[in-house]
């Protein structure tokens, strides 16, 4: 079974994540997140697969959040009107994200691809 790596080539964390995958001989299929955004039911699925919360999956540094106002759009937000708005652009996506079967990370700390990639 193959990972899927959700990534922004421009992205150092992204480079550095894919750099320990390819390390660490993980067999994985990079998905370009502006170019190839998940769908919402894509999303739901990994929000329900990671078990964090929907906030999470945010990417609050990014232009695109505060040029948005995301943080007001999402403080009510159901998880479904979350996802559609990580649908509706990249940008938004914390990134990267990692999925395997029932396993998803989001971010990239390497000790936590050590704990659950490995």
């Amino acid at each position: 079974m193959s990972m899927t790596f959700y990534w922004y080539p421009k992205c150092g964390t992204c480079r550095n994540a894919k750099k320990w995958l390819e390390a660490n001989d993980i067999d994985f299929e990079a998905v370009h997140i502006v170019e190839d955004t998940p769908s919402k039911e894509e999303i739901l699925q990994l929000i329900e697969k990671s078990g964090l919360e929907p906030k999470k999956f945010f990417n609050t540094s990014g232009k695109k959040y505060r040029e948005l106002n995301m943080k007001e759009k999402i403080k009510d937000a159901s998880v479904e009107e979350m996802a559609e708005y990580l649908a509706s652009d990249g940008m938004l996506i914390k990134r990267p994200i990692a999925a395997m079967g029932d396993k998803v990370t989001v971010g990239f700390k390497e000790d936590e691809y050590e704990s659950i990639w490995k």
